[in-house]
C-alpha cells in the first residue's frame, strides 16, 4: 500500500482517486485554494461530486487547502496533480512553502498544456522541473500521463487505457505496476516529449474536426448536416494527425507515437463531446471564437483556444500554411476572432 496525495479536488484529480483505491492505496485528495466553496458543497450533498455527477464512495477522503502542509509532512509515495495548466506556478510556489526539506516523492501529471520559454518550446512537465529546480529542490522525478480518459467514464470504472511517459522507464513501471486494475490499463513510454506534445495540441484538432458538421456541405441544410458529416470529419481527422506528426516530430519526438492512445486515441474521445469540440461545432457553424464561447461556455477555460493564444504565434513562426493548414488557420481564427475557413485544396 503506498500513501498517495492527488493535488486538484475537480473531476479529473477526483476520478483518479478511484483505480487509486481499489488498489488498496492510502489517498488524499487536497483541494486547491480556489475549491474551498466546491469541497463544502460536496460535503453538505452527501459527496455527490457536481462535476462527475456521482456520488463518492466513503473511502474517498477529500479535504481543504489548508491542509496541504500536513499532508506534505505525512510524506507521501506519490504526488498527483491535477490542476490546470496554469496552476503549475502555483504548485511549484506552494510544494516550496510547504514542503519539508528540498527533496520531493516522484510526481505524476494529469494536467496538459504546452508553453513557451526562452524561445523554446517548453513541455509542463519540464516547466514543473525548472521551477521546482529554481527554488532548490534537488532529484525531482515527473511522470506524465496521455491518452483517452474522460474523468467521469473512469470515475465510473469504464475501461479505460492511457499511457505513462516518463524518459526513465523504470519510473513509469513502478507507477504501472502500482496503479493498474482490471479497468485502468496503463501502458508505459519513454517517449515523454510525443505524449506530451500530444496531449497538448490535440485540444487545438479537436475544435477543428467539430467543425466538420458546419463545413461538410455549405448548400446543405442544418438539420442534414447533424447526421451526414462523418466523411468530413474523417478527412479532418487523418489531416490532424498528419499535422500532429508533424509537430512531434520537429520537437524531437516519436512521431509512431501520433497513432497510439496518446495522439489519436486522446484525439478520438476529445471530439465526442469535450469543451474544444463543442466550441468547434459551433465555430463551424459560422461563429468567430468569442461569440461561440460566449454562446455555449462563458466561464469555463476552453483548453485548445488558450494555447493559440500562449503559443500560436510560436507556431506560426516555424511552420507555413502549406505544411499545416488546419492548425494555422485555426490559430488564426481564434487569435483575429474571425470565421474558420477550410481550404480543402490544401488538404493532403
Amino acid at each position: 500500500m503506498s500513501k498517495i496525495l492527488i493535488l486538484g479536488a475537480g473531476a479529473m484529480g477526483t476520478a483518479f482517486s478511484v483505480p487509486c483505491l481499489d488498489r488498496q492505496h492510502q489517498v488524499k485528495i487536497v483541494g486547491t485554494h480556489l475549491e474551498d466553496k466546491f469541497i463544502d458543497k460536496l460535503k453538505k450533498n452527501n459527496g455527490l461530486h457536481p462535476s462527475l455527477k456521482i456520488c463518492l464512495s466513503k473511502e474517498t477522503d477529500m479535504v481543504k487547502y489548508n491542509n496541504l502542509a500536513n499532508e506534505l509532512k505525512k510524506r507521501p509515495d506519490l504526488i498527483v496533480l491535477a490542476v490546470s495548466s496554469k496552476g503549475i506556478n502555483w504548485v511549484a510556489d506552494q510544494l516550496s512553502i510547504m514542503s519539508h526539506g528540498r527533496n520531493l516523492p516522484p510526481i505524476l501529471m494529469l494536467t496538459k498544456g504546452l508553453s513557451f520559454n526562452e524561445n523554446s518550446y517548453e513541455l509542463l512537465v519540464n516547466k514543473l522541473e525548472r521551477l521546482l529546480i529554481s527554488k532548490g529542490f534537488k532529484d525531482i522525478n515527473v511522470s506524465a500521463v496521455g491518452g483517452p480518459c474522460l474523468a467521469g467514464e473512469l470515475a465510473n470504472k469504464v475501461h479505460t487505457s492511457v499511457v505513462f511517459a516518463n524518459k526513465d522507464i523504470e519510473s513509469v513501471k513502478w507507477l504501472k505496476e502500482i496503479l493498474a486494475t482490471s479497468y485502468y490499463h496503463p501502458s508505459i513510454s519513454d517517449d515523454i516529449i510525443g505524449v506530451e506534445v500530444c496531449a497538448a495540441i490535440k485540444n487545438i484538432f479537436s475544435m477543428i474536426i467539430g467543425t466538420s458538421r458546419g463545413h461538410c456541405n455549405d448548400s446543405m441544410e442544418d438539420k442534414f448536416k447533424e447526421n451526414n458529416y462523418f466523411n468530413t470529419e474523417a478527412s479532418l481527422m487523418r489531416q490532424s494527425l498528419h499535422e500532429m506528426s508533424l509537430f512531434v516530430s520537429f520537437l524531437k519526438g516519436n512521431k509512431n507515437t501520433v497513432y497510439g492512445l496518446a495522439g489519436l486515441g486522446d484525439l478520438y474521445v476529445s471530439t465526442k463531446g469535450g469543451r474544444n469540440s463543442k466550441i468547434g461545432i459551433c465555430m463551424g457553424k459560422g461563429y468567430v471564437y468569442s461569440e461561440a464561447k460566449k454562446l455555449i461556455m462563458p466561464t469555463e477555460t476552453v483548453e485548445g483556444a488558450e494555447l493559440a493564444f500562449e503559443i500560436g504565434s510560436n507556431i506560426k513562426n516555424d511552420f507555413n500554411i502549406n505544411q499545416m493548414p488546419l492548425m494555422i488557420g485555426m490559430i488564426d481564427a481564434i487569435i483575429d476572432d474571425k470565421k474558420f475557413v477550410i481550404n480543402w485544396n490544401d488538404i493532403q
